[in-house]
């Protein structure tokens, strides 16, 4: 099987020591929904995929997409983490900062949605199960942040529900 094909030209097989094969893929679909009013990183139910490396060189490559909805004029950050551990994520210059992987703002209507998606490459150096999970932070205690709906979730043919993927690669070292 061809891995690349240039015009006549095909590469049919990596040479021996070179890695980039992907080995495996897993995915969640999280197709519920989710809300969260939480000032402090909280586990978005159904957002996390575990996967087991096949060697202690492989790489695991992340995509995450989620669909969020907000309260108006309101922020939210998302970050990536594996296990218990926060990886991917920005480095913070004051205490009034929140790292996070990525994040989002929402305009000044309840019934609109965002794509936030994010990628990383990670080094988890073991064969052992791993878990890759998303959390959210919410700017303030009046904030909602929602999850494959809109904020507000009315009852119109303007609000839509979604789904968010988690997605796990292991990339051979």
């Amino acid at each position: 099987m061809a891995i690349i094909t240039l015009g006549a030209n095909a590469i049919t097989a990596l040479p021996a020591g070179v890695g980039g094969k992907v080995l495996q893929v897993v995915q969640t679909v999280k197709t519920d929904t989710f809300t969260s009013t939480s000032t402090s990183y909280a586990d978005i139910t159904g957002m996390s995929v575990a996967i087991t490396p096949a060697s202690t060189s492989s790489k695991i490559f992340i995509m995450v997409n989620l669909s969020t909805g907000n309260s108006s004029d309101r922020t939210s950050g998302y970050q990536l983490l594996r296990g218990s551990t926060p990886i991917g994520i920005g480095d913070s210059d004051s205490s009034n900062r929140v790292e996070a992987t990525a994040g989002t703002s929402s305009e000044s209507t309840t019934a609109g949605q965002k794509t936030v998606a994010f990628t990383f490459l990670d080094s988890p150096s073991t064969t052992s199960a791993t878990t890759y999970k998303v959390q959210v932070i919410c700017q303030g205690s009046t904030q909602t942040t929602a999850i494959n709906r809109s904020q507000n979730d009315s009852d119109n043919s303007y609000n839509y529900r979604t789904i968010s993927t988690i997605t796990a690669y292991e990339i051979q070292g």
